[in-house]
This record gives C-alpha cells, structure tokens and sequence, in this order.
C-alpha cells in the first residue's frame, strides 16, 4: 500500500492539505470508506454518486468511485437511476442485504459526516501551522489593544509574555478586563487562518474535531487566475476547513473529564476536548479557581503538555493517543493567587501579570470612550461630582467595568422616565444607587 498523501505546502510557502488521489492517498482503508458509505446511504437512499462523494468530501473519480464499486459487487447498493452518462450522476440506493450490514455498522458508531482524517496526518498538519509565526512587536500590540485603554506599564508586560507562546496567568480585582484583555490581544500573537479536519481517525475510531460554537469559518483565499500570469491555487482535501486561529473560553463549568476525550455512548464516537480544539490558537481559562476541580490537579493536567507541546488523551479502551499541544494557555482569576497555589506551580507558568485598578486618568478615558458609544454628552463636572461622591469619599476602588455599567443604569433610568440619557447629578444619584452593594 502507498502512504498516504501528507499535509504540503503551496507555492507561497503556505500550509495547504492536499487532495487525496487515490484510496491510499486518505490515509483510511477501504472497508473504513465502504462503511461510511454505506451510513450515508441508509439514511438517505436515492443519492448521486457526485453528493456522496460532496457528503465525505472526497473526490469521486477514482476514491469513492472504488468504494461504490466494491459495495455493489458485494450487493450492499444498487444503481437506480443515471442523471446522465458519467458515472458520478448514477443514483445509488441501499439494498436490504446493505441494510442489515448497516444496522451492524452503526451498532458499533453512528459518526456519519465528512471523511476523518487519520491522527498521524492531523498531527503533522497541526505542526505545519504554528500558533506563533511572527513576534510581537510593541507597536503590534498597541495597534490590537487600541479599543482597550491600557497603560505603557501593561502594555511592556503583555508583550514578552504573548512571545513566550507559553501559558500567562492573569490576576486581579474583578471588573478590570482580564478576559477582555486575554481575548483581544490573543489574536495578536495567533497566526493566520489554518487549516483543521472535520473529524480525526485513530484506530477505526472517529475523534469529532469541528465544532460550530468554537471555531469560526474564514473565507477561501481565490485562485490565482491566468490574468495574473501565474497557476491556479491547487485543488486541495476538502476534508480539511479554513478557520479562523480559534480562541476558546471556558470558565466555573471546566473538569478534568471534559479535558480528555469525550466518549458518546450513544453514537459511539470521541467528542475532541477544549484544549485539542484549540490547536493553533488560545485557550482561556476563565474564573479559574472557581472550577468544581481544585486549581493544583488542573494545573498538573497541564504540566506535561506545556513542556513538552505534546498532550496524551486516553481512548475508552486505555489505549494512549499523542496529539501536538500548540495552545496559548491563558489563566485568569480574582482570586489571590497564594491562596490557589503554592510556589512550584506559579513558577511553571510563564508570566504572571497582575491587571490592577485604573488610573483616575485611565477611569477618565473609558468613561469617555463609553459615553460616545451611547451617544451621551461627555462632561468634566459630572464626572468630577461622580468620582468626588462615590469614589472618593467613601474610599471605593474604581473598577475598569464601572463606566459601562454605570452609563447602562443611566441609559435605563432615562428610559423609564422618557427623557434622554445624560450626566446630571440626578442621574448619576440615582444609577449609583442601584448600582453599589454594600459588601
């Protein structure tokens, strides 16, 4: 047998899977083929040879063709009907003996979609798309945090522990913008689109990859016509899809379980776990602390993987499995960090930043910044009066989330009386009001 077609790179240096020519080429057997066939057929007869083909997002001429051709001398399908002269136009439909074959098929997994990529082939594609492929440079990082109003302080801090493409532990008071920050300048560091299989194949069994809620679709790069006196973009596995570098959060909801590969009983299959879904990209680990599992056994689940950039996942047989850890691991919490940890696990994570109380000056530029996405009237006085009242006076920190909030109450506030938002004392009086507890 060939070895399968590897992951390559085009013209430009680019990572870009390419399309599998023969059987061989997908890396998958025959028998794999023929059975996720014939799941497609049980549960919609009547097909084209062409949609098959689409539905497994492989190439009919000579790989799914095979694969028809072998479950119709085997009885298991039959041609119906042509649409035209081609081949790929015959209808298929599944015969009763192919019915029977099915039934023990999806006994054993239900997994009907795209064909899988083999773990070997993933892994390799996974490490043709490194999650830092440039620097970060300070006028990089403050271009990305520009919506955000941050310190030269912060912003020197940020920096290095961004290029160390580690893990960054994020601390303090709550309402300053640790996921906000975590979230906007992650991309900074992220490379550009990358590629990722709809499933991953291991051992006969299918590891579901995709996931609509964390991974967001990026737009085909057009072929590169004549016109421009150079070749068409090369066709490439359409068992591979373009995204967005994903960043994922998770916060209180994180266990242990859910961070190994999760067996579905009923379909029979391996949904991929958060930090495998985020290869190439960030994954944030919000609120952490508050997890149901303690912060010392979360942080030993990673300390292999940050090492060493491999992670081990276990399939429900035992067997071990090696896939790339190419994450930016970020922590965030309010919580006192000597009270989550002890030394020797600080001293594993990289950089630990602490994202302090704003300025009066920085509290300024957001309560400005926010007073122009509401369209309220920006004044000096009724901003002095705010902080004079309810900040000073009564010694209360300012929190980086207070003017949104605030501004909000007030927004409410004029709603109900049916008048327009604006800084009068009143106003403020009144959204200070509801807005401040006593702890």
């Amino acid at each position: 047998m060939n070895e399968p077609t590897p992951p390559s790179l085009n013209g430009e240096g680019t990572f870009l899977p390419a399309e599998p020519r023969t059987i061989e080429d997908t890396g998958l057997g025959l028998g794999f083929l023929s059975d996720l066939t014939l799941k497609i057929l049980y549960y919609q007869s009547n097909v084209t040879g062409a949609e098959i083909a689409d539905r497994m997002r492989l190439p009919f001429s000579n790989v799914v063709e095979r694969v028809l051709e072998l479950l119709k001398r085997e009885m298991l399908i039959e041609i119906k009907g042509a649409g035209g002269l081609a081949q790929a136009s015959y209808q298929y439909a599944i015969t009763d003996k192919g019915i029977a074959r099915a039934h023990s098929i999806l006994d054993r997994s239900q997994y009907v979609g795209p064909a899988p990529v083999p773990l070997a082939i993933y892994n390799d594609g996974i490490r043709r798309q490194p999650m830092m492929t440039r620097s970060v440079r300070e006028q990089t990082l403050r271009q990305a945090a520009a919506h955000l109003v941050l310190g030269d302080a912060m912003i020197d801090r940020l920096g290095p522990a961004l290029n160390s493409g580690r893990s960054i532990f994020l601390y303090g008071a709550p309402g300053n913008g640790k996921t906000v920050i975590a979230e906007s300048i992650g991309q900074v560091v992220l490379g550009a689109e990358m590629y990722i299989p709809h499933a991953v194949e291991v051992g006969g069994m299918v590891i579901k990859l995709y996931d609509v809620v964390n991974h967001t679709l990026a737009p085909e790069p057009p072929p590169t016509d004549a016109n421009n006196h150079r070749a068409l973009r090369p066709r490439y596995d359409r068992r591979w899809l373009r995204i967005k570098r994903p960043v994922i959060t998770t916060g209180g909801e994180l266990t242990l379980e859910v961070l190994d590969l999760v067996w579905d009983d009923t379909s029979k299959y391996y949904e991929a776990p958060f930090q495998m879904k985020a290869n190439g990209g960030m994954f944030l680990i919000d609120d952490f602390g508050r997890q149901q599992v303690r912060p010392r056994d979360l942080l030993n689940r990673w300390v292999v993987p940050l090492e060493k950039r491999w992670d081990y996942l276990t399939l429900h047989t035992g067997q071990k499995i090696e896939v790339p850890f190419e994450v930016l691991i970020v922590f965030s919490t309010n919580l006192e960090p000597r009270d989550l940890v002890d030394e020797a696990f600080l001293r594993r994570i990289r950089h630990k930043i602490e994202i302090d109380n704003p300025t009066f000056e920085e509290f300024r530029e957001i309560f400005r910044r926010e007073c122009t996405n509401r369209r309220i009237p920006f004044d000096e006085e009724s901003l002095r009066y705010l902080l004079q009242e309810f900040y000073i006076k009564p010694d209360k920190p300012v929190r980086a989330c207070h003017p949104r909030d605030l501004l909000d109450e007030i927004v409410d506030i004029s709603r109900y009386w049916g008048v327009a938002p604006a800084l009068s004392k009143e106003l403020i009086d009144r959204a200070c009001e509801a807005y401040f507890v006593e702890l």
